[in-house]
């Protein structure tokens, strides 16, 4: 599947990784443990109906940051992003609207690349839909069936033989992963987010009630593929960001980013179906965002409040200003869109434009300083802003000691570290 098309951030003095970023499986905030070198991110994407909310563009410009800061460090980075273009909410939608499930994923994906182009998300370097992973995902499910990590659900009334499920237990059992790890929270929190996220504790014949789908088996009405000794069928969701990653990426890799909603079931359980084929862990670390709410409920495809890029981009409202609206609120905190919060953030980029043709507009290093610090600490975006609130103030520390005999802009600062594409 084809990414989308980015600038090259603008070239900026190097400094030095000194990332600290909370871990949401260990609550603590440590650096992800990247070498001096390389870095590897793998960003969960969207199940491409109703896309592009405001929800959505929180969590990929948060970990646009990342990306961003780790190049500026001059680090090699590898970056992998998937596009769940085959589930059941997606499959609904299509036939709730009257639309082939493939032309809506086409259309509501070809909505999110223009959307990120827009909002400058840097590209990533594989964007890999599920249809695209069907082998590896039958060759991971093949292989758990072998080791007695999975099994086989009788058929029911509505329902043939032969669904595969993880068994949550033996792979615990196993020793290389426990239930929670991950997402660090409490058995009874896991049950009761459960089937509110995609799972189905009462269907009968599982050993676990927790235990996740791995392979579908065909029902009539429903896309098939060649399953293999697991006959026709599709995968389960969250074994395609295993395959996927395992494919593309270390093992384990960097880190692991998404939505807070993301934590249980979909990344206890992405970690998990890749351990249990290979026995090594996912990634090093994994980073949450929290949510973004409108008219005070969290903004979701099942409410239908959502805040639409597209939609805000059509009233002409300018990507820079959705950017910075964004980056005005940490990326683990949970917050409410408005039009006030788009109002606070135009009139922002407007005041740093006015500086940009004022006396301080090369004085990029002391810029630079600052918004490598905000960022390193857990990337604290809105302190980062507030460095260049102080520029353009002329208040920001170190800005008269510029180094006249190498300039920096600070344009090009805003642009490399913070995708905010101020000229």
């Amino acid at each position: 599947m084809k990414s989308w098309s980015t600038p090259v951030p603008p070239a900026v003095p190097t400094r030095p990784d000194r990332l600290r970023l909370h871990d949401t499986a260990t609550g603590a905030v440590r650096h992800p443990g990247n070498d001096a070198r390389e870095a590897s991110l793998y960003v969960c994407g969207i199940t491409p109906y109703d896309a592009t909310h405001l929800g959505h563009a929180s969590t990929y410009v948060a970990f646009d940051l990342l990306n961003r800061y780790w190049r500026a460090a001059g680090l090699e980075v590898a970056y992998v992003q998937n596009v769940t273009d085959v589930d059941d909410p997606l499959l609904e939608r299509a036939d709730a609207t009257g639309v082939d499930w493939r032309e809506l994923a086409r259309d509501q994906t070809d909505l999110f690349r223009s959307d990120m182009a827009a909002l400058e998300v840097l590209a990533p370097d594989h964007y890999v839909g599920a249809t695209e992973a069907i082998d590896l995902v039958v060759d991971a499910v093949e292989a758990m069936l072998a080791a007695g990590l999975a099994y086989r659900v009788p058929g029911e009334a509505d329902a043939p033989d032969g669904d595969v499920y993880f068994d949550v237990r033996a792979a615990e059992a196993a020793g290389d992963w426990r239930l929670g790890q991950v997402s660090a929270m409490p058995l009874d929190e896991m049950t009761e987010v459960f089937p509110e996220r995609g799972g189905d504790p009462q269907r009968p014949g599982k050993r676990d009630p927790l235990d996740p789908l791995l392979w579908r088996v065909h029902r009539d009405g429903e896309p098939a593929w060649d399953g293999r000794s697991l006959g026709e069928g599709r995968p389960g969701w969250h074994i395609e960001c295993s395959v996927i990653s395992r494919a593309h990426l270390p093992a384990p890799f960097t880190v692991q980013g998404g939505g807070s909603d993301l934590r249980f079931p979909h990344h206890e359980f992405s970690a998990a179906h890749a351990t249990a084929v290979d026995g090594r862990p996912l990634a090093r670390h994994y980073a949450h965002t929290g949510m973004v709410a409108l008219d005070g409920q969290k903004m979701s495809k099942s409410l239908g409040n959502l805040e639409l890029v597209s939609r805000l981009r059509a009233r002409g409202v300018e990507p820079v200003a959705v950017r910075a609206a964004i980056l005005a609120h940490h990326y683990r905190s949970d917050w409410e869109w408005s039009e006030d919060v788009l109002a606070r953030a135009q009139e922002r980029v407007a005041r740093w434009r006015a500086a940009l043709e004022g006396p301080h507009a090369q004085a990029g290093s002391a810029v630079l300083d600052a918004v490598h610090a905000a960022l390193s600490d857990d990337l604290d975006a809105p302190r980062a802003l507030e460095a260049l609130d102080a520029w353009a103030a002329g208040t920001l520390p170190g800005l008269d000691a510029a180094d006249d005999a190498a300039p920096v802009a600070v344009a090009d600062v805003a642009s490399a570290l913070l995708g905010l594409r101020l000229r």
